[in-house]
C-alpha cells in the first residue's frame, strides 16, 4: 500500500504527512473494495510520488505564519461554533476547524487542539434530539437550495456536519495516535469519533445516500423536516426512499462529504466508509470528460444521477452547466486528492490531465502544487494568509512547508 512506501521513501513522518490530505493532487491507481481497510490512526499519502518541492523562503514563512495566526486568532471571535446550524456549520465553522487542525500540525502547538476541541464542544452541547432520536442542529433553510423547496423545511444538513466533523476525526485519530497528545486529550478524541459515527448512522438511516448507475453513489437532499406545530416530522419523511424523492448534491458538496467518509475510514479502519466513499468517486469521474488536446473540459457543476433529479415533466430539476464560482471546482480537486491518496479511481494520467487542465485554465488549484512549480509560484505570489481563505487554504500549505522543514 502505499503509505507504506511512503514511510520508508518519501522522507516525512507518518504523523506529519496527514497534513497533506486536503493540499495535494496526485496520481493514483483504482482498488478493489475488498482490500484491507488501512490500520486507524494511519495516513495513505504517497510521498515518494512527490517532485523536489521547494521550501518557502523563511522570511515568507514567518511572515505568513503570523499573519495567519493574527487573523484565524482575531475572526475567531466571532464564534461561529456558538451560532451556525444546517449548512452554515460547514461554510462557517469548517475554516475555522481546518485551520486549527493544520495549525497545530504546522506549529505543534497544542493551543491549536484546545482551540479545536473548544469549537466543538460549543457545537456540540448546542445540539437538539430529533424526531427519530438522532442529534442534530437544525434551521429552516438549511439545504442552500429552492429545489423542491427544500429550504422550505426545517432540517440539519449532512454537508454541514460532514464539513466540520472532517478536520475533527483527523485530529481526533492524530491525537489517539500519538503518546504524548493521548493521555490529555485521548477522552475527548474518542467522544468525537463516536459521534461522527453517529452522525453517519443518522444519515445512513434517513436515506440520504442513493446509488447510481454503474456502480456510483450520491448524496442527496429529502424534502422533509421537523414539523414546528407538532416537534415531529412533515409528510416526506415517510418516503425518503422512494426514488423519485430528493435531489442530488452537487459535486463540490458531494466530494465534502466523501472526504468526510474518508476520514472515518482511516480513524476507524471500517469498511462501509471507504466502499461508499469511492462509489462516489466512480460517480466524479465518469462526469469528467477529455478535450482533443488531453485537458479536461471544465466539468458541470451539477448533473441529473437519477429518477430523483427530474421534474415529471421529465425536465432537470436544476440547471445543467459550468459554475462561474471558481472555488467549486477547488473542493472538486481536494476531493480528488483524497480519492488518489487513499488509493481510489483515479490514476497517474488523470492527475497529469488536471495539471495541464489547470495551467491551461489559469485555475492554479492548489491541490497541484507539490506537482508543478508554476503552480506553487502561483499560490505563494497570490494566497493571501490573513484571508477568509487562508484561515484553512495557508494552514494547510504551512503544516506542509512545516514538514519539509522537519519542525
Amino acid at each position: 500500500m502505499r503509505w507504506r512506501e511512503a514511510v520508508s521513501a518519501g522522507g516525512l513522518s507518518v504523523a506529519g504527512v496527514s497534513c497533506i490530505a486536503a493540499f495535494l493532487l496526485i496520481a493514483g491507481c483504482a482498488v478493489s473494495q475488498t482490500q484491507p481497510p488501512r490500520p486507524a490512526g494511519k495516513p495513505s499519502w504517497d510521498l515518494g510520488r512527490y517532485r523536489p518541492m521547494a521550501k518557502m523562503d523563511d522570511t515568507l514563512f514567518d511572515s505568513w505564519l503570523a499573519r495567519w495566526e493574527n487573523n484565524i486568532v482575531n475572526d475567531s471571535r466571532n464564534r461561529y461554533c456558538d451560532k451556525a446550524n444546517g449548512e452554515d456549520i460547514g461554510w462557517l465553522m469548517t475554516p475555522f476547524m481546518d485551520g486549527f487542525y493544520y495549525g497545530y500540525l504546522a506549529t505543534k502547538n497544542t493551543k491549536w487542539i484546545d482551540m479545536e476541541f473548544d469549537w466543538a464542544d460549543a457545537w456540540i452541547t448546542r445540539a437538539v434530539k430529533e424526531p427519530d432520536g438522532y442529534v442534530g442542529w437544525p434551521k429552516q433553510g438549511a439545504a442552500g437550495t429552492q429545489v423542491d423547496n427544500l429550504d422550505s423545511f426545517t432540517a440539519d444538513s449532512l454537508l454541514g456536519e460532514a464539513m466540520c466533523l472532517r478536520p475533527l476525526v483527523l485530529l481526533s485519530a492524530h491525537v489517539l495516535a500519538t503518546a504524548s497528545l493521548k493521555e490529555k486529550y485521548g477522552k475527548k478524541a474518542q467522544e468525537y469519533l463516536a459521534l461522527a459515527e453517529r452522525i453517519y448512522e443518522k444519515w445512513d438511516s434517513r436515506g440520504s445516500w442513493r446509488e447510481t448507475a454503474d456502480g456510483g453513489m450520491i448524496t442527496i437532499v429529502l424534502p422533509f423536516g421537523i414539523d414546528p406545530a407538532t416537534g415531529g416530522w412533515t409528510a416526506g419523511y415517510a418516503q425518503r426512499f422512494a426514488q423519485d424523492k430528493g435531489f442530488s448534491h452537487p459535486n463540490n458538496k458531494a466530494n465534502h462529504v466523501a472526504r468526510w467518509l474518508l476520514a472515518l475510514s482511516d480513524a476507524t479502519g471500517k469498511k462501509v466508509y471507504r466502499q461508499r466513499a469511492e462509489k462516489w468517486f466512480i460517480l466524479m469521474k465518469s462526469r469528467m470528460k477529455k478535450n482533443e488536446d488531453g485537458t479536461y473540459a471544465i466539468w458541470n457543476y451539477w448533473q441529473p444521477a437519477g429518477p430523483w433529479d427530474y421534474k415529471v415533466d421529465g425536465s432537470p430539476k436544476h440547471w445543467v452547466g459550468v459554475h462561474p464560482n471558481a472555488g467549486y471546482y477547488q473542493i472538486d480537486t481536494e476531493g480528488i486528492v483524497d480519492a488518489y491518496l487513499h488509493e481510489l479511481v483515479f490514476t497517474k494520467d488523470d492527475i497529469n490531465a488536471l495539471i495541464a487542465t489547470a495551467l491551461a485554465t489559469k485555475r492554479y488549484w492548489s491541490a497541484l502544487v507539490p506537482f508543478s512549480a508554476d503552480i506553487q509560484k502561483e499560490v505563494e505570489a497570490h494566497m493571501k494568509p490573513d484571508s477568509w481563505g487562508g484561515l484553512s487554504g495557508a494552514a494547510r500549505y504551512l503544516a506542509l512547508q512545516a514538514e519539509l522543514r522537519g519542525n
